[in-house]
């Protein structure tokens, strides 16, 4: 009798050890699992951003040409400080710094003139 119950108190605190040990597997599995599916997401959305900045510096292009053209400046100071006003207050409603907003406008808008100086360069500034 005394093995019997032995062997099932052994069976038990197995069964329970076991028991704890998978669900900590699991929890990691699940974390995995969540850290894939978000990262899949960054991916998908760092992707987006980049489609985003190629269409946004094809306009730059064209703003380009006609500035070019027209013997227009490509730094229009007062626009800019326009835009990153305007996206300020958008990026805080998303939660993001004003800071943050401002550092990310200032290398799209470094890009934008290197594109603008760029065309004016190829159009022989028209």
């Amino acid at each position: 009798m005394k093995i019997h119950r032995l062997l099932l108190a052994s069976m038990i605190i197995s069964a329970s050890v076991f028991s704890k040990a998978q669900a900590q597997t699991n929890s990691k599995e699940n974390t995995g699992n969540v850290m894939e599916i978000q990262r899949a997401k960054i991916d998908s959305l760092d992707k987006k951003l980049i489609e985003i900045l190629g269409a946004r510096q094809r306009a730059v292009k064209e703003i380009g040409i006609y500035k070019a053209k027209n013997n227009i400046p490509p730094l229009q100071a007062t626009r800019f400080q326009e835009v990153v006003r305007k996206s300020i207050e958008a990026g805080q409603k998303e939660g993001l710094s004003a800071e943050f907003i401002t550092r990310i406008l200032n290398a799209i808008h470094e890009e934008s003139l290197r594109i603008e100086e760029e065309v004016k360069k190829d159009t022989g500034g028209r």
